[in-house]
């Protein structure tokens, strides 16, 4: 498990982070329902060539959970703009899955944070996105947030799972769910769905130009919550090169072929 000992207030809110390594610096920004231990098996990769900056986005993992707290895309750009300012980077290289993509890229197109390389997979980017549990949750996000415990258990595991291509480790469904547990998780939870908004990256999209650094996408083959044509699309707009599809993962590649990922940022690497 990553440690992040270490605790930044951003505009009132609570946010865990932690590094490891040595060398110049490389972020690491996770997804949605995920924290920042997908990178569990691929931060240890990496620490002999990055110092590897991590941490959990806004109402996730360790970070603070509170009602009334605003999760949604439009305070995670500016949370990671804040963590660059505290950290002293310039133009790291940059790793981003999922939410953590649509942060990455609405922190450089909207608030001008530059990369030194930029590895993006499975990312939200374009429209459309949103499964149909999420669709059904911001209607209903108080029935689900007082629902009994064995019933969220079963949903939260269930829904996991889906992003996977092959079946999830129990130790993997206990990572991943932890933090959505309990008085606390269980709300936070369908807080962030219920604050899933597509406006987020809608204003994005009229943006998109290929970047002012090397960029990776990269894709899971069967990804089951955005589909491979969203990357080949994304990499149209935002990549000098195609989009590299990931054979037997689905949107969780992390867990399906996390050395996939470690390549691709290796390679990323050697050429900045």
């Amino acid at each position: 498990m990553l440690n992040l000992p270490n605790t930044l207030m951003i505009e009132g809110n609570a946010v865990r982070w932690g590094k490891s390594g040595d060398g110049p610096p490389l972020v690491a920004i996770h997804g949605t329902p995920f924290s920042s231990q997908v990178w569990r098996r691929i931060v240890p990769q990496l620490v002999d060539r990055r110092t590897v900056y991590f941490f959990d986005l806004v109402g996730y993992g360790q970070s603070e959970m509170r009602e009334g707290q605003d999760v949604s895309l439009a305070v995670q750009n500016k949370a990671l703009s804040a963590l660059f300012n505290e950290w002293g980077l310039e133009r790291p290289d940059v790793l981003a899955h999922d939410f953590g993509g649509a942060t990455a890229l609405r922190a450089y197109y909207l608030d001008g944070l530059r990369y030194a390389s930029l590895t993006i997979f499975d990312a939200v980017a374009l429209a459309p996105w949103g499964s149909p549990l999420i669709q059904h949750v911001r209607k209903h996000e108080n029935a689900f947030s007082g629902m009994p415990d064995y019933m969220h258990r079963a949903l939260l595991k269930a829904y996991l799972q889906t992003a996977a291509c092959n079946p999830l480790s129990d130790e993997a469904l206990d990572v991943y769910s932890r933090p959505w547990l309990g008085l606390i998780g269980q709300p936070a939870f369908y807080r962030q769905i219920a604050q899933m908004d597509q406006k987020y990256t809608d204003e994005l999209q009229e943006r998109y130009r290929v970047m002012d650094c090397p960029v990776k996408v990269l894709w899971g083959e069967n990804d089951n919550w955005i589909p491979y044509e969203n990357g080949e699309a994304l990499a149209s707009l935002i990549s000098d090169g195609p989009c590299v599809p990931i054979r037997n993962a689905g949107h969780l590649v992390q867990e399906d072929r996390p050395e996939a990922i470690v390549a691709a940022v290796l390679k990323q690497l050697a050429n900045t």
